[in-house]
């Protein structure tokens, strides 16, 4: 696993911490008027409050994983942070490649969600990467 910690914002360690835990994000790390920007493979979406972020990512973090890969770097007013993330969901294992640019406000709480997904790869996707080298 490749990791580099930085100093952490205990708002991106919970982040973090919901991300792997599969129940979907606390709605509470988002100050109000909070924006998710996210770009998936073919589409890009937003989402405006925290009630919309968290419903959103109800969704992508539905089930309990673990990262493979996990890189934090400080910036001005908040973090960036990349990682990969395995999981199952339905006995088939999962994987996904994100990178977020968190921005944070005065009190500490995610102002804005820059994310961008790989895409959601199967077991048959991460066999076939494998295979690529």
């Amino acid at each position: 696993m490749t990791t580099r910690t930085t100093p952490s914002t205990s708002v991106v360690d919970r982040f973090l911490d919901a991300v792997v835990g599969g129940e979907g994000i606390p709605a509470d790390l988002y100050a109000n008027g909070a924006h998710l920007d996210a770009t998936v493979p073919g589409w890009r979406l937003g989402a405006d409050g925290p009630e919309a972020i968290t419903a959103e990512y109800g969704r992508w973090f539905a089930a309990p994983g673990r990262f493979e890969e996990l890189d934090r770097s400080p910036v001005a007013d908040g973090e960036v942070v990349t990682y990969l993330l395995t999981w199952v969901e339905d006995g088939v294992p999962h994987a996904a490649h994100h990178c977020h640019q968190l921005r944070l406000d005065e009190s500490g709480r995610i102002v804005s969600d820059t994310v961008f997904c790989g895409g959601r790869w199967d077991a048959a996707l991460l066999a076939q990467m494998a295979e690529q080298g």
